[in-house]
């Protein structure tokens, strides 16, 4: 392996967040989240490892505050619960440990969120079907060509192509702009 000096490693992420990639996409998970929370509809987040981290961050930015004092807002990972996450994984296999849990907590109207890079993983294409099943917007923040996952979520934000590390890096920045457009517009709501 070719060692790289931390230039080159800042170099890999120059280009990542392209305003005219992602403007369109980002205002549009803002209004949907901003609607749900309007109308006392909650989000649901999820993701396997550093996607999972990512679901966990983003939630607690709603249901704790991000940049501004507000009201709580009902947002929760699903990966955050042990005891559901081994049950489900052994009584009907890791492929529904999402779906397992939005089935039990999701209802019309409510937003999931599922975050893959790489678009395929089976427990979080599952979780995006079982909840249009049900009702709910779902949302995929994804990388690499959008995946599986692109065919099955109402609204998509695919990352760069890349290693998982880039594409997380997209996700948990633009993850934030997300939080800022909806705490702008949460505020400003609650001041008229």
């Amino acid at each position: 392996m070719k060692r790289r000096s931390f230039r080159e490693i800042l170099d890999d992420r120059r280009d990542l967040l392209d305003p005219d990639r992602y403007e369109a996409v980002v205002g549009r998970i803002a209004r949907t989240l901003i609607a749900a929370f309007s109308a006392g509809r909650k989000v649901l987040w999820f993701g396997n490892g550093g996607s999972a981290a990512d679901a966990q961050h983003l939630a607690a930015e709603f249901s704790g505050r991000f940049r501004h004092e507000r009201r709580a807002l009902p947002s929760e990972a699903l990966s955050v619960n042990t005891s559901a996450l081994t049950a489900i994984s052994n009584d009907y296999g890791y492929a529904e440990v999402f779906a397992r849990q939005i089935e039990a907590f999701a209802q019309p109207g409510d937003v999931v969120v599922g975050i893959t890079t790489s678009g395929n993983s089976p427990n979080v294409v599952r979780g995006l079907e079982e909840a249009n099943r049900i009702g709910a917007t779902t949302i995929a923040f994804t990388g690499n060509g959008g995946g599986k996952v692109a065919e099955v979520a109402d609204i998509v934000l695919v990352g760069p192509d890349g290693h998982s590390g880039l594409v997380q890096e997209v996700h948990i920045t633009l993850g934030h702009v997300v939080c800022e457009l909806v705490d702008q517009a949460l505020l400003a709501s609650a001041e008229e």
